[in-house]
């Protein structure tokens, strides 16, 4: 395996049309963690069948706010669908938190939940249940096989831009439309 001479951390990974497997079609993935070991990513543009306020109950969290117990939880990929994710803004790291840059991060810990749950939490947040992996050179190789486009991760695309945008919005911050891609044509 050649040499890796860039971290992918805090890119956006942008399926291309013609990416067939089920888990990643029409996704963005935002890279949380990238190394010499693999990939650790967030997929940021699919909801899952459930809302914050059902991670909520399922944790013995309680929360009076009705707008956020709505709020849509993302399917953050095939790895660990049991596990949540926090991807968000501030200044302040919780428990087990993974600076990705600076001033955005991924936590795993109950504490950002329950801060959350109380209106103290950090200012933008997107709670995720999965993530997505790549072993030791395995995104590399998708990567020379033009399964992906990388572009620089982009705040209010992770938190402010509807999900059913995000795909067309990521590959746009890098002037590629996806509705001109040969393998797009036919698709909703």
């Amino acid at each position: 395996m050649p040499a890796q001479s860039t971290s992918l951390a805090n890119q956006l990974l942008i399926a291309l049309p013609s990416l067939a497997d089920p888990n990643f079609a029409r996704s963005v993935a935002l890279i949380c963690q990238h190394d010499e070991d693999g990939a650790m990513g967030v997929v940021v543009n699919r909801p899952s069948e459930y809302t914050l306020g059902d991670v909520f109950e399922q944790m013995g969290i309680k929360t009076g706010d009705a707008a956020l117990s709505g709020q849509p939880v993302l399917a953050g990929g095939p790895v660990h669908p049991e596990r949540g994710f926090v991807l968000h803004d501030g200044a302040r790291e919780w428990d087990s938190s993974l600076a990705i840059s600076e001033g955005l991060f991924v936590t795993t810990s109950r504490d950002v939940l329950e801060a959350i749950a109380r209106g103290e939490g950090p200012g933008r947040a997107t709670v995720a249940l999965g993530c997505a992996g790549w072993g030791a050179g395995q995104l590399e190789y998708e990567l020379t096989e033009n399964s992906w486009l990388t572009a620089p991760s982009d705040a209010d695309l992770l938190f402010a831009t509807p999900l059913e945008a995000r795909w067309e919005a990521a590959a746009g911050r890098i002037g590629v439309d996806m509705a001109r891609m040969t393998d797009y044509s036919g698709h909703a």
